[in-house]
């Protein structure tokens, strides 16, 4: 992918309902939608269908800042700065969000993310059975906003506990976090909720590792 990815891991498979819940958000959040195989969603999701709003002057050649979001729960309006060229951003923001492990898909890629995680493993309480895959198809800053939101709505949907990359020194940052479990890799990774997930992208340092 040419943009960042996070993980929700999974304690157990999908049932039928979850997968049909997870299969029903991702059409009302796409503007474009296709399933490759169940739960294997290439889709466009605007940013604004997130909640993030493009609020920039009409003069583009003006600098702007990166993403800035207020401190919000998953029921309060999300609303952003987005640090992109109006004329020229491409604002379907294409995603690959896909289900995978055992007797579902990319087991091979299941079992080679998951070959050897027993620090994952002691946070999370459970050894994942399964996986998802949030991967943003852009690496502009709206497309870190829109990865995470995207994210923390899954996980609204479907559960589980979402595993963040972390660049150098965002440790000490995402500690005060709400939802935050616990670190890896020496700090190099996060494990958290969704409630994590909104509040880290509204935080002034956020960046997720492309």
């Amino acid at each position: 992918m040419s943009g960042p990815t996070l993980v929700i891991e999974l304690a157990e498979p999908l049932s039928p309902a979850e997968l049909r819940e997870f299969r029903a958000l991702m059409v009302g959040l796409s503007s474009r939608f296709a399933e490759k195989r169940p739960g294997f969603f290439d889709v466009n999701v605007p940013a604004q269908r997130l909640g993030v709003e493009d609020r920039r002057e009409e003069d583009w050649r003006k600098p702007f800042p990166l993403p800035l979001l207020g401190n919000a729960s998953a029921d309060e309006e999300l609303t952003a700065l987005v640090g992109c060229n109006p004329q020229r951003e491409d604002r379907r923001r294409p995603f690959l969000v896909y289900l995978m492990g055992p007797g579902i898909g990319d087991e091979s890629l299941f079992e080679a993310e998951h070959a050897d995680e027993p620090e994952v493993e002691a946070i999370l309480g459970f050894r994942p059975t399964h996986a998802v895959n949030v991967s943003a198809c852009c690496n502009r800053g709206i497309d870190h906003v829109a990865t995470a939101l995207l994210t923390a709505a899954v996980m609204d949907v479907i559960g589980g506990v979402a595993k963040a990359d972390l660049l150098d020194g965002q440790a000490s940052v995402v500690a005060g976090l709400p939802g935050v479990l616990g670190f890896t890799d020496d700090d190099g990774m996060a494990l958290g909720t969704a409630e994590f997930l909104r509040t880290w992208a509204g935080h002034p340092a956020f960046r997720l590792v492309k």
